[in-house]
């Protein structure tokens, strides 16, 4: 799997901070096309979580049993 980490903090009140973890089957999105559309993908989370804002974000690959963020 190819997972796109989202780090962001809410934009108001007291400060909190998460990861977002967003999977793509490998057939779907490539690790190359996660790092060029990640923006894209990332405007699209952010639509749906607009009171987030985007500190920063990486592509990987999801390892074997890793753990839901």
């Amino acid at each position: 799997m190819i997972e796109l980490l989202i780090a962001a903090c809410l934009s108001f009140g007291a400060p909190e901070c998460r990861n977002f973890s967003l999977l793509y089957d490998p057939a779907e999105l490539s690790l190359v096309a996660c790092a060029t559309r990640g923006q894209a993908e990332i405007a699209r989370w952010h639509e749906s979580h607009p009171r987030w804002t985007v500190s920063r974000w990486t592509c990987a690959w999801r390892t074997p049993g890793s753990v839901d963020i």
